[in-house]
């Protein structure tokens, strides 16, 4: 794709799932890529494939819930691999429960993780974008932020604020050459997923469920949604703002 090679990008939760395969595609495209994660060695394993297929990449171990470490994370990156082109927020947690059983202690770490992490990049990364007249943000959401999806109402609630905030920054930004954009997947094999569904009463009942509801007849995959996460970041996508794009294998078709 256009636009990508030797740029650098930020993958937060690059270390595992969809951010594993985002990141290598980044790298396959020619991208410096940062590989953002709580979990350093997880971090450690992505950039190390990275570099074994000839790629570039570093690892950074980094809990985007602490704005002052996000900052020395960004400063860190610029100072390393060059001036930020591209953000994906993709880091993201859940656990499976109704509403009415959860309680405040785990919407904290929700919204923290899910939306707070997410503010924290942005806050941090785009002034230095707004300043160079050019950036590519790409937010990971969820399709439970479009339709709602049961037993993750807070994380359906955060992911919904992705998508606003998405589109607010990409009617404040659009003059200074800055977008934003937002890939909501669906059920898709990730360790995400299957933390999730240990959590009900009956983990392959639940998996089952969501590949039967699925029209395409299977579960996504972390390169399924890689794709369009890539083409967002680049110039192939550089006329496109404020949007938001369901990878869901037709799960939910409604605009």
């Amino acid at each position: 794709m256009r636009g990508i090679a030797e740029k650098t990008i930020i993958v937060t939760g690059g270390g595992g799932g969809i951010g594993d395969a985002v990141c290598r595609r980044l790298a396959a495209e020619g991208a410096q890529v940062a590989v953002f994660d709580v979990d350093q060695s997880a971090a450690d394993r992505t950039v190390a494939a990275i570099i074994a297929a000839g790629g570039q990449a570093k690892a950074s171990a980094v809990d985007i819930t602490d704005y002052a470490a996000v900052a020395a994370a960004v400063a860190a990156v610029e100072t390393d691999l060059g001036p930020i082109s591209g953000l994906i927020n993709n880091a993201g947690w859940d656990r499976f429960q109704p509403f009415l059983k959860t309680q405040p202690g785990l919407w904290d770490k929700i919204i923290a993780i899910n939306l707070t992490g997410a503010l924290n990049m942005l806050h941090v990364v785009l002034p230095l974008m707004v300043d160079r007249g050019h950036g590519r943000v790409v937010t990971v959401a969820s399709d439970a932020a479009r339709v709602g999806s049961s037993g993750e109402s807070v994380y359906s609630a955060c992911k919904g604020g992705l998508v606003s905030i998405s589109k607010t920054l990409a009617r404040e930004h659009a003059r200074q050459g800055v977008v934003f954009n937002v890939v909501c997947p669906g059920p898709t094999e990730t360790p995400l997923l299957d933390d999730v569904a240990a959590t009900a009463s009956d983990p392959a009942k639940l998996k089952e469920a969501f590949r039967r509801a699925v029209p395409l007849g299977r579960l996504g995959q972390p390169d399924d949604v890689a794709g369009a996460i890539v083409f967002f970041v680049s110039d192939d996508a550089g006329y496109i703002t404020g949007q938001v794009l369901s990878v869901s294998g037709g799960l939910t078709m409604n605009g």
